[in-house]
């Protein structure tokens, strides 16, 4: 009838991940030797999705420590790019996309042909001024017959070129994008992200803007370097050809100079692209400043809208408006200074357009002059001047564009850092990671020496040994800061962090009801299915589900879609979560302050409408009221302790004679089974 979450389903999940590790790491150093790299592109992960990913890249490789501040962070600019194309190519590797080399070869054979279009009308713009000079009408008309194949021609490739580039943009994103999110949301790792340290802030904008320009860019450039490379490679020959020599007396000396046109256009283009390169030097911090910026500020305005009701209540307009003027006006600095970057280049760019076209004519004037050379080789030397010219410039046309790029692929790098340290961190380097097996015997839940930690090895829980029975209700109860609700996500895989191992009965389901519900967006049926699908149940159901946790006046709105999450109040909220676990029907239930935005008869009704309703499931409670006593049969209590809280206390609240203990016994002290030793 219903679905919920298996607990030995993660199993199969960090098995594709622990593959993919091992594939990529090195025993030493950290950095990838050439068998494990190969054997890092030919591995097939395959994601929650069913989509195949490329496998985790080798760690890290720390910088010298005798490099000065400076040199470190340069050298860890450096490796984040090194870290984006380590995931980045396997898009055109063994589990990449099938149509990926078909797409490039084409765009490179659109290249050429469209080089070659260039390169005819080209030869075609000497004819035709040479046949002006010669008052040749019949070979005028002839040629300009000839012209439009030679442009129609030359359009259709660009269109095809245009094609061809944003399929390989497109497809390439989507397959990057896809490799990304199944590692973040796999084993529960973009709820991680937030609790340990790194520069991963804000993923959302990372893999939707950065990851877009990260693709997008690349292909761009690879185009046009290549069509840059095969139109000057043309044309200078060109050049060298229709120019020849040029040959100056100088205080009545000859000179002579060999290629002159050819000479002149790489020193042009030289001179263009040392400006701007010594001009934009900072231009790729400054995107990547502006990036960050933009982040920041597009994250204020979202945690504002998240939290509307709560500002809205306290009235705290005022002080948001001061916070985000401050993001905002961070964000106005940093266009200010990319502006500033953007005019310097512009200054050279513009120039340079401007002067390029004349060059070659002033150049060409005195062999034009003296006779040596026809009126169609001087344009013809001019046209190939300018695209000589348009090629070698290249740079300077799109250095802002890949200041950006890198500023982008170091960002949505860092993020794939954060990853591959917490999936790392999962084949238990480091810090001790939480085991998850299954229970022996008939216990439900048991959990064998388990201890909970921060990310840094900060004990939060202290070791215990717990065994839960079938049928068990369960109290988990203490202060506030005591890590309850910390041991609840270890229970449900959220928390990794620790030592011992979390066990279930096997083929156990587990459903999660957090003291704050998501909501997801789209028709009321879908977020009372959620996670399922929306059609896994009948309407029937649904409704009958409403009904009994008290939210009949909604029964005819379950196919109208709306802004629920804004809509439901935290009262409402917390009974479609109760809902949903009468629709999953779970074994094993874990409530994390499920109630605490009810009312205490309303509380009343809901637990006694679960033990009702499920009266075989186990259930692991967290909450402060001690009026919930009454609906469990067992209350654990934890008390902060130095080295991290313990369980102080076992209190059986309905003694059953002849019933085995429904709750195991605590870890005995350290000191007192070496005694017994």
């Amino acid at each position: 009838m219903g679905k919920a979450t298996k607990p030995s389903a993660k199993k199969s999940k960090k098995s594709a991940a622990n593959t993919a590790a091992k594939a990529s790491k090195t025993p030493e150093s950290g950095a990838a030797t050439p068998d494990a790299e190969e054997k890092a592109e030919l591995a097939e992960v395959v994601a929650e999705t069913g989509d195949q990913v490329e496998p985790p890249p080798p760690e890290v490789v720390e910088p010298d420590p005798q490099m000065s501040p400076e040199e470190a962070e340069q050298a860890r600019k450096d490796y984040l790019l090194t870290r984006f194309w380590i995931s980045a190519r396997g898009y055109w590797g063994r589990t990449g996309d099938r149509l990926a080399w078909l797409f490039t070869i084409g765009l490179l054979l659109l290249i050429v042909g469209h080089v070659g279009f260039q390169y005819g009308i080209n030869v075609w713009n000497r004819a035709i001024f040479d046949a002006i000079e010669r008052r040749d009408a019949g070979t005028v008309y002839y040629l300009t017959a000839v012209f439009f194949p030679l442009a129609i021609g030359s359009v259709l490739l660009g269109v095809a070129q245009v094609f061809a580039r944003m399929a390989i943009q497109r497809r390439w994103r989507a397959w990057l994008t896809s490799a990304v999110i199944s590692r973040w949301l796999a084993n529960g790792r973009y709820y991680q992200l937030n609790l340990v340290g790194g520069d991963h802030q804000n993923p959302e904008y990372r893999i939707a803007e950065d990851l877009r320009i990260a693709t997008d860019s690349p292909v761009d450039f690879v185009a046009g370097v290549t069509s840059a490379f095969l139109s000057a490679a043309t044309f200078i020959v060109v050049l060298w050809t229709i120019g020849g020599a040029l040959t100056l007396t100088v205080g009545g000396s000859t000179i002579t100079i060999p290629g002159f046109l050819v000479i002149a256009a790489i020193l042009y283009a030289a001179i263009a692209s040392g400006s701007i390169v010594t001009i934009g030097r900072s231009f790729v911090q400054v995107s990547e400043d502006k990036n960050q910026a933009e982040a920041e500020y597009r994250y204020t305005l979202t945690r504002l809208r998240e939290n509307g009701e709560s500002i809205a209540l306290l009235g705290g307009e005022e002080e948001e408006r001061d916070g985000i003027d401050k993001t905002f006006s961070k964000v106005l600095r940093q266009w200010a200074r990319l502006a500033g970057q953007h005019m310097r280049t512009t200054l050279v760019s513009q120039g340079s357009g401007l002067i390029a076209p004349v060059v070659p004519l002033l150049l060409c004037a005195p062999k034009f002059l003296d006779g040596s050379m026809s009126l169609g080789q001087v344009m013809q030397a001019a046209s190939a001047f300018t695209i000589v010219q348009t090629a070698f410039g290249w740079l300077v046309d799109n250095y802002p564009r890949l200041a950006d790029w890198n500023a982008c692929a170091r960002r949505i790098a860092s993020l794939m850092m954060s990853l591959d340290g917490l999936e790392r961190a999962e084949q238990g380097d480091g810090i001790g990671r939480i085991q998850r097996g299954e229970t022996e015997g008939g216990a439900m839940l048991s959990l064998n020496d388990l201890s909970v930690t921060l990310d840094d090895g900060t004990a939060v829980v202290g070791e215990t040994e717990v065994a839960i029975e079938p049928g068990e209700r369960l109290l988990v109860a203490g202060e506030s800061g005591t890590g309850k609700s910390t041991l609840v996500r270890a229970l449900a895989g959220l928390w990794p962090w620790g030592g011992g191992s979390v066990n279930f009965h096997p083929d156990r389901r587990l459903f999660m009801l957090p003291q704050k519900p998501y909501v997801p967006s789209g028709t009321l049926r879908r977020a009372v299915a959620y996670p399922g699908a929306a059609d896994d149940w009948l309407t029937e159901q649904i409704c009958d589900a409403l009904h009994k946790v008290g939210l009949d006046h909604l029964k005819e709105k379950i196919e109208e879609e709306g802004p629920w999450d804004q809509t439901l109040s935290g009262g409402e909220k917390q009974r479609l979560a109760f809902a949903r676990l009468l629709l999953h029907n779970p074994d094993i239930v874990v409530l994390d302050e499920a109630t605490s935005a009810l009312d205490a008869k309303s509380q009343d009704k809901m637990m006694e409408m679960v033990i009702r309703e499920l009266p075989k499931a186990t259930i692991v409670s967290v909450a402060h009221r001690a009026e919930l006593e009454a609906f469990h049969s067992r209350k654990i209590v934890l008390e902060r302790r130095k080295g991290g809280a313990k369980l102080v206390s076992d209190i059986n609240l309905i003694p059953r004679k002849g019933r085995q203990r429904l709750l195991g016994r605590l870890l005995r002290p350290r000191k007192a089974a070496k005694k017994a030793a």
